[in-house]
């Protein structure tokens, strides 16, 4: 989807994550992963991670499976994608 067409606030964003088991959060080269089955942060742990500064969920966003990944780096990309 285009983040520029459809907005997805903090609620939504929250709402992407039902079945991940995993979120990577990643800005610039500091990436973040939380297992969301055994050890899920609370909501605004989530939210930090999940939501810019418009208040809208990060760019670029993308669900492979039952990992969430947010922000790039495109090394973790390739993992994600198992691409080589």
């Amino acid at each position: 989807m285009d983040s520029n067409k459809q907005k997805i606030g903090p609620a939504d964003a929250l709402k992407l994550l039902d079945g991940v088991r995993r979120l990577v959060a990643i800005k610039g080269k500091n990436v973040v992963e939380y297992d969301l089955v055994k050890d899920r942060p609370d909501d605004e742990t989530l939210l930090k991670h999940l939501i810019g500064p418009t208040g809208n969920l990060r760019a670029p966003s993308i669900r492979v499976g039952d990992v969430f990944a947010v922000g790039f780096n495109e090394e973790m990309y390739q993992k994600i994608l198992g691409v080589k």
